[in-house]
């Protein structure tokens, strides 16, 4: 995602080609509509699919309830900076290569954030924007990436702590103690040579760390899941034609591939009701480039197994304004600010996909009466200030209370929450916490669940120089 990756040469682009092509046998075909209720879908991405999650959960606040932003940056990051036309036309390619992913904090204002997406927001080119108070947000920056400052990320959690307020501060999760690169982080798998070691920075840009970054955002985001599949998934991958969601227009004309990808569990294969997460690779990182690596290497499809979880793979390919297959976060498409909005190129091709696939949606079963406290309570990841807690969502429950004690301090109530998962942050390092959760209904909080455990990790040394920076 700098100048000189942007500049960099398809170099075996060939090869890579013939790979996805002998990895998928049949023709692509349209998505099938499955039982999925929209208002249940998230999206998380990495580097230039971080900033195309930013701007699709933003845009289309309403029906997605998470955001997961792996090394990527705030909304409408990549603005113009003055209106002669040399500024419009190439300054956003400049900014997006230049301070959007380097910095300094001083390029990256927070106001020219928030004031675009409540223009926007006020114009009705993007959803209300009072919905994204409500959305979970996990947002990840590793120490030892090189192509993307930590200020990116650092601005990425502004914008969503200034929308959020500090009633929905539990709702931001914000990790930046991991030793990674510039990569969506995996556990270590044995024999997975094509996969990085965690402090790498290069392509398939998957990175082997002790972290599990697909359950961590996923439980952020929904709550306490059961324990992924490791072993033969039961759900199938399946491509599809990307030009049935991309017309009027030709999906090269929008730097999109012919074919997508999807996984889905065999439980919504059979018509159970489901949800929808939508995975965006990053720069290099599409089918054309790395084969199915995002696709089938990345933890997604092992969660969303046992999870009744659909997972939407879209795919951008390189072009002449898009040379290393990024999704549009500086306006390459069309050259317009609209590249933000609901009626963005790229932003209302994925809406068509996940329309296609939440067209089945049927009638939920009646909601049992609220009853009983929160179980399944789990410490899911922390940082050196905070801790990312996750339980099992009781029928019938909205607000949750979460209460934290420490070796001297009593417990005492630190925040409420709406679903059951709340980042709890102001945490010291390596120290030692403990935490329960209690079910609010009408406004009486009922029995505790059981308390659970952990202890914050250490701050890490300051890398000067990311990708030799030592692990802990």
């Amino acid at each position: 995602m700098s100048n000189g990756l942007l500049r960099g040469t398809l170099a075996g682009l060939t090869c890579a080609t013939a790979f996805a092509a002998q990895a998928v046998a049949a023709d692509p075909v349209a998505l099938r509509a499955y039982n999925a209720a929209i208002d249940e879908s998230s999206i998380s991405g990495i580097s230039s699919g971080a900033f195309m999650a930013v701007q699709f959960g933003t845009a289309w606040s309403s029906v997605i309830k998470g955001v997961g932003v792996i090394a990527g940056g705030p909304y409408w990051c990549a603005k113009a900076d003055a209106n002669d036309f040399i500024t419009w036309y190439w300054g956003p390619i400049f900014r997006a290569t230049g301070s959007c992913v380097k910095g300094p904090p001083a390029n990256l204002k927070l106001n020219d954030f928030t004031a675009k997406a409540n223009a926007k927001a006020a114009s009705g080119d993007i959803d209300p924007i009072q919905n994204l108070s409500r959305q979970k947000i996990y947002a990840f920056h590793g120490y030892n990436d090189k192509l993307v400052a930590r200020a990116t990320t650092d601005a990425t959690a502004e914008f969503y702590r200034h929308f959020l307020g500090a009633p929905n501060r539990g709702n931001l999760y914000y990790q930046t103690t991991v030793g990674a690169g510039h990569s969506l982080v995996v556990l270590p798998k044995p024999g997975a040579n094509s996969l990085n070691g965690c402090n790498e920075n290069d392509p398939p840009y998957i990175d082997q760390c002790a972290y599990d970054q697909a359950g961590i955002l996923l439980q952020h985001i929904y709550g306490a899941l059961k324990p992924p599949n490791r072993g033969q998934l039961t759900g199938t991958i399946r491509h599809f034609d990307q030009a049935v969601y991309a017309k009027p227009d030709a999906p090269s004309s929008l730097s999109l591939a012919d074919a997508g990808h999807v996984f889905v569990p065999k439980d919504c294969d059979d018509g159970a009701a489901c949800r929808v997460h939508i995975a965006l690779h990053g720069c290099k990182q599409n089918a054309a480039e790395v084969g199915r690596r995002f696709i089938e290497d990345t933890g997604y499809n092992a969660w969303a197994d046992t999870n009744r979880l659909i997972v939407l793979y879209p795919q951008a390919q390189s072009g002449t304004a898009n040379p290393q297959a990024c999704w549009d976060w500086w306006s390459y498409v069309n050259h317009a600010d609209t590249y933000v909005t609901k009626s963005g190129p790229q932003i209302r091709t994925i809406k068509a996909m996940l329309n296609a696939l939440t067209a089945g949606a049927g009638q939920g079963a009646a909601t049992p009466p609220a009853s009983g406290a929160p179980t399944a309570l789990a410490v899911i990841d922390a940082s050196d200030t905070a801790a990312a807690l996750a339980w099992a969502a009781v029928a019938g429950v909205k607000t949750y209370r979460v209460w934290r004690a420490d070796d001297a301090n009593p417990f005492k109530a630190v925040g409420d929450v709406v679903g059951p998962s709340f980042g709890d942050s102001g945490l010291a390092a390596k120290s030692r916490y403990r935490w329960r959760v209690t079910a609010i209904v009408n406004g009486v909080e009922g029995s505790p669940s059981d308390e659970v455990a952990a202890t914050t990790r250490a701050t890490p040394a300051p890398c000067n120089n990311p990708g030799a920076c030592p692990i802990q």
